[in-house]
């Protein structure tokens, strides 16, 4: 692995993710082969087992390695043909190995979400953080100033969108040897999540900041996919507001001192909107980080973010890949109209969309999933409901796609990685 400068190519980085790889497989890691018991997951990797064939207990949940890859690639390339930097949101996976190769593809730093998520990350050696929040813990603050201190090369920055936000900041870092860099959150508008709703009430939190000893006002940001009923207009018209505040913080002198001002949005249904309106920001008086931060990219999915990627709207730019796979097996067929397979809301994503049956395997053939539809699930059951077209029996492995990655990782902590073939080259680890 080819560590960047987002991260860290210390001996201690490479260490723990080399132990990644030393953890010995047991009940811990569900769909794993039971006579795997006892290796360590580098061993089992090295050993190429078919996730059909190896001795993976259903359900299982897979990535694909070249659907993976593919994603990886797609997004490095339209970051750099927009002239974009790229802090994908690393808590869609948590996974310390995808942030790496994240990283490898062009990635500026990784994005979080909360001070648990940082510490994962920066116990695996990442050097560049946007905290996508407001982060008022005293004592998450003051790991964050000794991790500061102790490293030179570390850059960290996030929200703030209150003057209590930056009191209680400011509080937590007194006596910290370094200011914590953070951005002023506009507000997606009236109703919408986290952010300040007004640009006067932005420009107290910027004079709140300047008061503070411990902060340092160095952009502006927030997340254009809680724009209330969010279209192509309504996205462009908040982030002309978010560029319009850049321009007048820097024409009022609010970034004085800076090498770079930070400009940030993205999140994964709209980064078109994002690349259009940041391409046209004027010349500021010094350098601008266009930060995206698009993470549901990584995996994709079959549902939310498959129905909603700018890549639908704008099809030359490319397309992304559905890289997850959830094998479950037909373990109940009570009628010609319905059928139960072993996965259930412990194993599948389903938050926003139910999982979609797409594959049956059968003796090693593989078909379309035609007149199979999931209906609900129960804790461990997938509800199936079946036409006439259906060739479905007891024992056969069904594929389902997943909807919305963000909630998948989180219940595999860890996941192969198949080629096509069936082939399991990789294994991710998951912390959540």
């Amino acid at each position: 692995m080819v560590l960047d400068p987002g991260s860290d190519p210390g001996s201690d980085a490479r260490a723990r993710l080399a132990r990644l790889t030393e953890e010995r497989v047991d009940h811990r890691f569900k769909g794993l082969p039971p006579d795997a018991e006892g290796l360590t997951v580098g061993e089992l990797a090295a050993q190429r087992r078919n996730l059909f064939t190896g001795g993976f207990t259903t359900p299982v949940l897979a990535l694909s390695a070249e659907r993976l890859e593919h994603n990886l690639r797609l997004m490095e390339t339209y970051a750099a043909r927009h002239g974009l930097a790229f802090a994908p949101h690393g808590k869609t996976s948590m996974a310390p190995q995808l942030f790496h190769r994240q990283i490898e593809h062009g990635a500026w730093g990784i994005t979080l979400a909360v001070p648990h998520q940082v510490r994962v990350a920066r116990s695996f050696g990442i050097r560049r953080v946007f905290l996508a929040n407001e982060l008022v813990d005293a004592a998450a603050l003051r790991w964050i100033a000794a991790e500061l201190d102790a490293d030179p090369d570390f850059r960290f920055v996030c929200y703030v969108d209150s003057v209590r936000g930056v009191e209680l900041m400011d509080a937590a870092l007194a006596g910290a040897s370094r200011p914590v860099d953070v951005v002023v959150e506009l507000a997606a508008g009236e109703g919408a999540r986290t952010g300040v709703r007004t640009e006067a009430e932005c420009a107290a939190v910027a004079d709140a900041v300047a008061d503070a000893r411990g902060l340092r006002l160095v952009g502006v940001a927030g997340y254009e996919g809680e724009v209330p009923q969010a279209d192509s207009e309504r996205v462009r018209a908040w982030l002309r507001r978010l560029v319009a505040l850049a321009v007048d913080f820097d024409e009022a002198g609010r970034f004085t001192g800076l090498d770079e001002i930070v400009v940030s949005a993205g999140g994964s249904a709209w980064f078109d909107a994002v690349a259009d309106v940041f391409d046209g920001l004027p010349d500021l008086s010094v350098p601008v980080l266009k930060l995206l931060r698009s993470g549901a990219y990584v995996s994709h999915d079959d549902g939310h973010y498959r129905k909603l990627t700018p890549f639908n709207r704008v099809p030359e730019e490319g397309a992304l890949e559905p890289a997850f796979r959830l094998w479950t097996q037909v373990v109940s067929r009570p009628s010609a109209e319905q059928a139960f397979t072993n996965a259930g809301k412990r194993d599948a994503a389903y938050d926003l969309d139910l999982p979609f049956a797409q594959v049956v395997r059968r003796d090693g053939a593989e078909r379309p999933a035609d007149g199979i539809a999931v209906t609900g699930l129960s804790d461990q059951h997938a509800w199936l409901r079946t036409t006439g077209e259906a060739d479905l029996e007891v024992g056969d492995w069904v594929g389902l796609g997943l909807s919305h990655p963000c909630t998948s990782f989180d219940k595999w902590v860890l996941i192969p990685v198949a080629e096509a073939d069936g082939t399991v080259v990789d294994y991710i680890r998951t912390f959540f």
